[in-house]
């Protein structure tokens, strides 16, 4: 089963990437026919066919149709920003100089409009880079061919032309021979998902019912293949799900019973991993806890779970009677278990396992559900903080720090490359310029890993260029089918983890510059000019980011490393059963992306040339960040519980500063102690990897590291849980006779599921301790060592 479901995916993936490559094919076989066969009065107007061709590869690239409708949205967006500053910046050199364009005058129009264009933080970055690639060759145009300034409206107006070549084609390719929707693409991956999905709760179900801790451990190893098919599916949703959101409108107008595809799938693969902690945690659960008769509602409840993710999602309204009957016989059958129960320790992952299973099998957004008054004051109070939200991000100011420090980089680097671009070559000195014009990112990116994936590609690009010329000589007109067979292997090897999507896409526009245009001369000889282009852009990007920001992978790894450090500490220190007490869900969410990133900057670290520096100890980064993602994991459930308990007591309880001192003295306690590791792991992080003393000042930092202060006492902190279980239990007392048996039930479980959230965290940042220790020891081993 777990190889059937790892093939299967295998093969929804190939069929993806082949069908964009392709649609990617079908939208440069229309711009090489419109510029190679058109005209010659439409020839004129589209006067540059390269930047066609780079415009369709950039929007068609692993596009559906919702997403080339953004990237055209995008496309034209830069065409009004380019278009009036190209104008304004063509007529005042007309007005103030007599002779034609210099290099120099072209670097300086170049470096001032790309600064103007990268500086708002609202434009998405494809629309910058489409942005940053006319504006090249507005200006370098008007250094080779002067005759074109005369007209400073005309000339813009071919690139526009031009790129609108390239958003129609590929609107077109994505329509022909029909519509390649992101709907039936997600609906697809969500169904293979939901296979992957019931398989793997059936082994976790097995697992639970045996007793033998060997054969549970062995079910848990066999659920790994599920796992991980499960994470790169919902990888590939979400980022389809980006056009699924310009498809919405046309699909509801379509048909007024569209529903989302992956409704039901929000909280599946976090209930999930919930319900992994609690198996590992305990192996062997209290069998009073999971009995035979739960087990026989357990069935049932797997029977509709089976249904529910087997079915395929259609235009038809969901009929949830099925659910709603199996969710009430599964909370019957809980509360008879919960009610005559005072919960131990040993409960505990029991629990925080049903909870977690109750998550799974729902579509709220809790690991609970509430009453549904409750749920409607929730709603209407989540309504508004959006709304809220909304109206804050409007009134923001649009320009930050860390943008105009991205501007100042854009435009200090393609004015740089314009002007020794030029100075090398006027004919070909557009290419330094729109090698990095079309490569900017806005996030921090190590400058070597993509660097080196760019030269690489570019260079197979142009061989490849070269080749099909010379093969294809004397029929010149058709060389360009030549590129179809490239456009597909080029697609493949865009998500290949040595070329990326940088140098993947730098290949396939290599060589679509030289088989895609005609009167280039000879293919070799322009292909050496554009390397030689190619390499004088890259050296600009790469000097530039040397001189501002100096960054390596492993550096990025260390720095990112801090700054998740930082949110833990954030998250710890919101851990608190209080109305007034917000933010830790957000905080949460902060710290899940951050891990997500940290795990990108690490895979980047290993395919970074490392030139004389030591090796990346890639495996003691591994460790800690599965160690923080799981924190991340268990820190999500926290804040449910939390969110449900502050809502619960500000609701039924008029007295409720007595069942909070309850929760909340004992919580005050851990999340000193957790905080309190937490702030070492950054000062340790601070100074014995980043190797400053700015971020932590204090005279005392080393001696606190040097007196092993990284973690509480185990003693102390088991107390601290122990005191917590008490104090639930007399919550548990307090509510018999307010609440109903339903809600009581809940809340029971909720603390349960708290004090075992509180446990493992207490684990994880034991194992994290460790993992730092044996990661100074390696990247700092004459350094004092860190004493436990």
């Amino acid at each position: 089963m777990p190889t059937t479901m790892v093939a299967k995916r295998a093969r929804a993936m190939w069929w993806m990437r082949l069908h964009s490559a392709i649609r990617t094919a079908l939208a440069c076989t229309i711009v090489g026919c419109v510029t190679l066969y058109s005209s010659s009065s439409l020839a004129k107007q589209l006067a540059f066919p390269s930047f066609s061709y780079v415009t369709s590869v950039f929007i068609v690239s692993d596009a559906t149709l919702g997403h080339a409708l953004r990237g055209c949205w995008h496309a034209c967006l830069a065409t009004l920003q380019v278009m009036p500053l190209s104008m304004l910046g063509l007529w005042l050199h007309n007005y103030v100089a007599t002779d034609e364009f210099s290099p120099e005058v072209a670097a300086l129009m170049v470096a001032v409009s790309a600064f103007l264009v990268a500086l708002p933080e609202s434009t998405e970055l494809m629309c910058k880079r489409i942005a940053f690639g006319q504006l090249v060759i507005v200006y370098v145009d008007a250094v080779i061919h002067g005759v074109y300034v005369n007209s400073p409206v005309m000339h813009p107006l071919r690139i526009a032309f031009s790129t609108l070549l390239g958003a129609v084609a590929s609107i077109l390719a994505l329509l022909l021979p029909y519509p390649w929707l992101a709907y039936h693409e997600v609906r697809k991956l969500y169904q293979i998902y939901a296979e992957s999905a019931s398989g793997r709760i059936n082994l976790y179900l097995k697992a639970i019912r045996n007793q033998d801790d060997e054969i549970t451990m062995e079910l848990i190893s066999q659920t790994k293949p599920f796992t991980d098919t499960g994470s790169k599916l919902l990888e590939t949703i979400k980022f389809l799900e980006e056009g699924l959101q310009w498809e919405k409108p046309w699909l509801r107008y379509l048909n007024p019973y569209y529903t989302d595809p992956g409704q039901g799938f929000q909280n599946m693969d976090i209930a999930m991993k919930g319900m992994e902690v609690a198996i590992t945690s305990s192996p062997s659960f209290p069998t009073r806890m999971i009995d035979k008769e739960l087990f026989k509602v357990t069935h049932h409840v797997m029977m509709f779970l089976g249904q529910k993710l087997g079915q395929e999602r259609s235009f038809l309204p969901h009929n949830s009677v099925t659910a709603l009957e199996t969710v009430g016989e599964f909370e019957e059958s809980s509360r008879l278990h919960q009610e005559p129960i005072l919960p131990t320790k040993q409960d505990q992952p029991a629990l925080f396992f049903l909870s977690c299973f109750k998550m799974c099998m729902s579509d709220s957004d809790t690991i609970t559900t509430m009453t549904e008054g409750l749920r409607s004051t929730t709603g209407s109070s989540s309504n508004k903080s959006c709304c809220r939200q909304a109206c804050i991000d409007c009134t923001m100011p649009i320009i930050h720090e860390r943008m105009v420090v991205f501007a100042f980089k854009c435009s200090l680097s393609l004015g740089l490359a314009v002007l020794l671009g030029l100075l090398f070559n006027t004919e070909n000195g557009y290419w330094s310029g729109l090698t990095i014009a079309l490569s900017f990112v806005t996030r921090k990116e190590a400058i070597f890993t993509e660097a080196n994936a760019r030269a690489q590609g570019t260079a197979i690009g142009s061989v490849y260029g070269v080749l099909g010329c010379t093969i294809f000589q004397k029929v010149a007109q058709i060389r360009f089918l030549s590129l179809l067979p490239w456009i597909i292997f080029t697609t493949f090897l865009r998500h290949s983890r040595m070329f990326t999507q940088a140098g993947g896409t730098a290949a396939v526009i290599g060589s679509l510059l030289i088989l895609g245009r005609k009167s280039y001369g000879p293919p070799s000889e322009f292909a050496i000019y554009r390397l030689t282009e190619a390499f004088i852009g890259l050296a600009c990007f790469i000097v530039v980011e040397l001189m501002l920001q100096p960054t390596s992978s492993a550096t990025l790894v260390k720095k990112h490393l801090y700054l998740v450090q930082g949110t833990l500490k954030d998250c710890t220190e919101r851990m608190i059963v209080d109305s007034r007490q917000k933010g830790l869900m957000e905080k949460q969410r902060d710290l899940k992306y951050q891990v997500k990133d940290l795990d990108k900057f690490i895979k980047d670290a290993v395919l970074e040339p490392r030139f004389w520096f030591s090796p990346f100890p890639i495996s003691c980064y591994l460790k800690l960040q599965r160690s923080l993602s799981k924190m991340a994991d268990v820190l999500f459930f926290m804040s449910c519980d939390i969110e449900f308990l502050c809502q619960a007591f500000d609701r039924y309880y008029p007295d409720k500063k007595e069942l909070q001192q309850y929760i909340n003295k004992d919580l005050q306690q851990f999340k000193d102690a957790l905080s309190s590791s937490v702030s070492c792991f950054e000062k340790t992080i601070s100074i014995r990897l980043l190797k400053t003393s700015q971020i932590q000042p204090e005279q005392n930092i080393m001696n606190d590291l040097e007196e092993g202060n990284s973690s509480c006492p185990r003693g102390e902190v088991e107390m601290i849980l122990s005191s917590f279980l008490q104090n639930s239990n007399e919550v548990r007392g307090k509510v018999r006779d307010i609440a109903g048996i339903e809600l009581r039930g809940t809340i029971v479980g909720c603390l349960c599921s708290l004090g075992f959230c509180m446990s493992f965290l207490e684990r994880e940042v034991r194992d994290f301790d460790s993992g730092i220790k044996e990661l100074v020891k390696w990247v700092d081993p004459l350094g004092e060592p860190i004493r436990s």
